[in-house]
């Protein structure tokens, strides 16, 4: 987090010129990352690939590209079940992450889909509040 003020500044420097659409997808994307860093990258790593047998890649993942409501909801509350990630059975526990507003989710979510989904839109916080929402009454 150090850096996040600089990481700021040099985005805005760079983007003086874009729409407001896109200034907000830079600012997601970089806080995103910095919220990847400090809450999910111990266990699936930096490069997103995971820890082999332990941890799911984000990299890749078949799963996290046909689930995201569900990835949504194990950000904020951990995931317990055995999933499969591009034919890997997981059966490691996710830990959740309750403290995270629905604003951190969704910044989190908009780097990891553009970084390793290839998807360029902004998970928006409106978005992450409605499954968050039908996450508590399942």
């Amino acid at each position: 987090m150090k850096y996040f003020p600089f990481l700021l500044a040099l985005a805005a420097l760079f983007s003086a010129c874009d729409s407001k659409e896109d200034l907000k997808k830079k600012q997601y994307y970089v806080e995103g990352m910095e919220l990847y860093k400090t809450h999910c990258a111990n266990c699936h790593q930096n490069d997103g690939k995971g820890l082999v047998g332990l941890y799911p890649p984000l990299a890749g993942s078949d799963f996290m590209l046909k689930n995201k409501e569900l990835v949504i909801c194990a950000i904020r509350n951990g995931l317990s079940d055995t999933i499969v990630v591009n034919g890997k059975t997981y059966h490691q526990p996710m830990p959740p992450n309750s403290q995270l507003l629905a604003l951190d989710i969704a910044e989190i979510s908009t780097y990891i889909y553009k970084q390793w989904g290839n998807k360029e839109e902004i998970t928006e916080t409106k978005e992450v509040e409605k499954i968050l929402e039908k996450c508590k009454k399942k």
